[in-house]
This record gives C-alpha cells, sequence and structure tokens, in this order.
C-alpha cells in the first residue's frame, strides 16, 4: 500500500525568472523558480566565452608539446 499525502505538489507549468523576466516554463515542485543564469546568457552558450591567457599558460603548453613531436621526429631520423 502506498502512503497518502507524502510527495509534494507538482506544478506542470512552473515559470522559471531571470533578472525579473519571464524565460520559460518548466515542471517544478515550486510555483515559480528564480534563477542567476539559464543558458540565454551564459557566456558558454552565447558565444561570447574567451580563453585567458595567464602568464603564458598556452604558450608553455605548445612549447612543451612541440619540443616533444621535435624529439620524438629526430630520434625516428636516427
Amino acid at each position: 500500500m502506498t502512503k497518502k499525502n507524502i510527495h509534494p505538489e507538482w506544478y506542470a507549468n512552473a515559470k522559471v525568472y531571470c533578472d525579473g523576466k519571464h524565460i520559460m516554463t518548466a515542471g517544478s515542485t515550486k510555483a515559480e523558480l528564480q534563477v542567476d543564469i539559464w543558458s540565454g546568457n551564459h557566456p558558454f552558450f552565447t558565444g561570447s566565452q574567451r580563453i585567458i591567457d595567464t602568464e603564458g599558460r598556452v604558450e608553455r603548453f605548445m612549447r612543451k608539446y612541440r619540443l616533444k613531436e621535435d624529439s620524438n621526429n629526430e630520434q625516428e631520423k636516427a
């Protein structure tokens, strides 16, 4: 036998808000949801994401693997 009245109320059309604007509807146990970030304003999904090179880490990485490739090529030639 299942117990009655133990599950929360389900809202099939719960409203999702971001910065006070209605974004979408979704199923939830709350009638309204407030979110800070969603796919419409996140840099990864909007294409405005930038890779920040701190202290030349990208160059060091590239140099490291270029050296490995160069040393492998020299060994193959010998």
